[in-house]
């Protein structure tokens, strides 16, 4: 009986250390009912019997938070998510980890609201060190109370990376070096420390082999890695939206990085001052994030001169000198929300194959942008206030040329100049060669002046334009002399029932026919007559004017003889002038001769009109219609003058100028 009893107190110790050690295999699997165990778990074919979870040994979260005072959130064999640690669970957390020693499958874990002091965070640090855990992230970190001095233990580890977020320290008194050590020589390859109010980070004590740093979001500044020349095998650092100020410090932070080759300073406070200390960054740096600073146009005086991808979106860079920068080896360049005016030439990236320049202030853009820049692939050049003129139609033919080269085209690319075309994209604006080509309109404006002067030209000599404007000069100079010599005589006196105008080879007919009907007899007409009217002295357009002004009437003795006299066409000139500023019937044509139409000068288109359109008397060659001529001219000039003027007889014959002369030779 007794050795039975052993037997089974044996037996059931032995099931004791397999159910124990079988926990030991199972306790990555405990999560909630969402966990639960299925076909699936297994290979269909058996041949492995590889566990990729296992049940729990509680059924409910509940059950599960009541004992482990944690909520699982993720559970396979690589993987274990777990959230709300606190100082009361983080001994059952720490032992939980133990198990999983090196070569163990668990590689992945997370832990999410953690609220625990300093000797907590570091047992479970230190616990994850030296088990099969490769990366560690722990999200919303806090009540970090008691930092102190902590004696790490880094060999023997399966860590590579370590990234905490949003870390809150509620501890007011404490050596920061105490808390950044256990960081600064951590021997992984990658540590992420974000959203944490970071104020610093001291260089490792050895050479680290820190390849990845992350430190978005803190409040790191311009000390940060000061000589600092241990991060050897440092290739990627991310510094985002911190607060670093001075660009050329950054630029001696990298000096000592010899593998560095991606930078991410974006949305920082940097500024560069062209009278700064010179900049020295990396040889080793290919690319480099700028975006969101406020660097200016000497920004290119500091730039890494093997850097190939360059980002300085969102700066306040307002453009890009020739010889400023030599990156030849730049092929991506990204200068978006700026305040360019133009597209940068490519002189000093003669490498460039991708360039951002959208939502800038160019308004016409270059168009031989790909003609300076050949090895250019893409262009993005959108979103700017473009400016609709000839200028831009070069541009727009310079994207048909592209072949695809614009992108964003057409959508990105509208009209914001002009008001009437605001709107319009640029593919659908188009302006006439003649409109936009300079010399092409200079030549058609020249040819039309031409042809346009020609015509003024030929119409004036057809119409005898400078002859009328001489004479209309002459009758302006002649009223302008009388009206100085005599204002006080503001109205002309009629002296003359008419004067007579007619060619000198028509001068028998006027002396022995038309003067003695008229002068003698019944009605006595009193007629001006120029060889005993002209007053001496005086010019013979000043001359005609007097006389016809001082006549009632004005009588033309029409002939072919007529439309031949110059002296003829001033009479009848100013007699019209007459005739339309004084609105009055002032003028007798009588036709002595029939006149040919073709025999008239162009200048005679007064003639013609008032042929055409005013009654003219015709001399009669029978002589029993002649009485009636002469009725019907006194009738037409018949009127009362204020005064007879009978000393008219005693100027006679008062022809000794050689102006007038000249008059009655023509």
């Amino acid at each position: 009986m007794t050795e039975n009893m052993r037997s089974l107190r044996n037996f059931f110790l032995y099931k004791c250390l397999f159910a124990l050690t079988f926990w030991n295999h199972i306790s990555l699997s405990m999560a909630n009912e969402l966990f639960k165990s299925d076909s699936n778990d297994f290979p269909e074919d058996g041949s492995d019997k590889k566990i990729k979870s296992l049940p729990l040994l509680y059924t409910n979260s509940h059950q599960s938070k009541a004992n482990f005072d944690w909520v699982v959130i993720q559970n396979t064999t690589e993987s274990l998510s777990l959230s709300e640690i606190t100082n009361d669970n983080v001994k059952k957390l720490v032992a939980l980890l133990s198990n999983f020693r090196q070569g163990s499958r668990l590689q992945n874990l997370t832990l999410t609201n953690m609220s625990v002091d300093w000797d907590a965070l570091t047992e479970v640090f230190q616990t994850v060190w030296h088990s099969s855990i490769e990366y560690l992230n722990i999200n919303s970190l806090t009540q970090l109370l008691d930092i102190k001095s902590y004696d790490f233990d880094y060999s023997g580890t399966s860590m590579k990376e370590l990234t905490i977020k949003k870390v809150l320290i509620t501890d007011l008194y404490f050596s920061q070096n105490d808390l950044y050590k256990i960081f600064a020589d951590m021997n992984i390859a990658a540590l992420t420390i974000a959203e944490s109010e970071m104020i610093h980070m001291l260089c490792p004590l050895s050479n680290s082999p820190f390849k990845y740093l992350n430190f978005l979001k803190n409040d790191l500044t311009d000390l940060l890695f000061q000589n600092c020349d241990k991060l050897v095998q440092l290739e990627k650092l991310i510094l985002q939206k911190n607060k670093f100020e001075s660009l050329s410090k950054v630029s001696f932070m990298t000096s000592r990085m010899k593998l560095l080759q991606y930078l991410d300073m974006s949305n920082n406070l940097l500024s560069h001052d062209a009278a700064d200390v010179q900049c020295r960054w990396a040889e080793s740096l290919t690319e480099l994030d700028l975006s969101s600073n406020q660097l200016t146009d000497s920004v290119f005086e500091c730039l890494p001169v093997n850097i190939k991808k360059l980002n300085l979106q969102n700066n306040q860079i307002t453009s890009v000198a020739k010889g400023m920068a030599e990156l030849k080896s730049l092929e991506e360049l990204n200068l978006a929300s700026n305040r360019l005016a133009d597209l940068p030439g490519c002189s000093g990236f003669m490498s460039l194959e991708f360039l951002n320049i959208e939502m800038n202030l160019i308004l016409t853009p270059s168009a031989d942008f790909f003609q300076s820049c050949p090895r250019v692939k893409e262009l993005q050049a959108g979103y700017n206030p473009f400016k609709c003129s000839c200028e831009l139609q070069d541009f727009i033919r310079l994207e048909r040329q592209s072949r695809g080269k614009l992108l964003h085209w057409p959508e990105a690319y509208v009209c914001e100049y002009p008001e009437d075309l605001r709107g319009t994209q640029l593919k659908d604006f188009h302006l006439t060669e003649l409109a936009c080509n300079t010399t092409l309109l200079l030549v058609t404006a020249l040819l039309l002046t031409l042809v346009l002067v020609a015509v003024v030209a030929f119409l004036c000599i057809y119409l005898d334009v400078p002859w009328y404007v001489q004479m209309t000069w002459q009758w302006t100079q002649t009223k302008r002399r009388a009206w100085h010599n005599h204002p006080e005589e503001q109205e002309t006196v009629l002296q003359f029932h008419a004067f007579i105008s007619y060619s000198e080879r028509d001068s028998l007919w006027v002396k022995n026919e038309l003067i003695p009907n008229l002068e003698k007899g019944e009605g006595c007409v009193q007629l001006c007559q120029h060889e005993r009217n002209f007053i001496p002295g005086k010019s013979i357009v000043e001359n005609i004017i007097n006389c016809i002004e001082k006549s009632y009437k004005s009588i033309f003795v029409l002939s072919p003889n007529f439309v031949q006299s110059e002296w003829c066409h001033y009479e009848l000139y100013f007699a019209h002038h007459k005739l339309f500023s004084e609105n009055s019937n002032s003028l007798i044509l009588i036709l002595l001769e029939p006149i040919p139409p073709h025999i008239v000068p162009a200048r005679y288109h007064k003639l013609k009109a008032l042929m055409a359109k005013r009654t003219y008397l015709e001399w009669p060659k029978e002589r029993s219609k002649r009485a009636l001529f002469w009725a019907n001219l006194r009738a037409a000039i018949s009127i009362n003058l204020p005064i007879s003027f009978e000393a008219n007889e005693e100027q006679s014959d008062v022809t000794s100028t050689s102006s007038l002369s000249e008059y009655v030779n023509s």
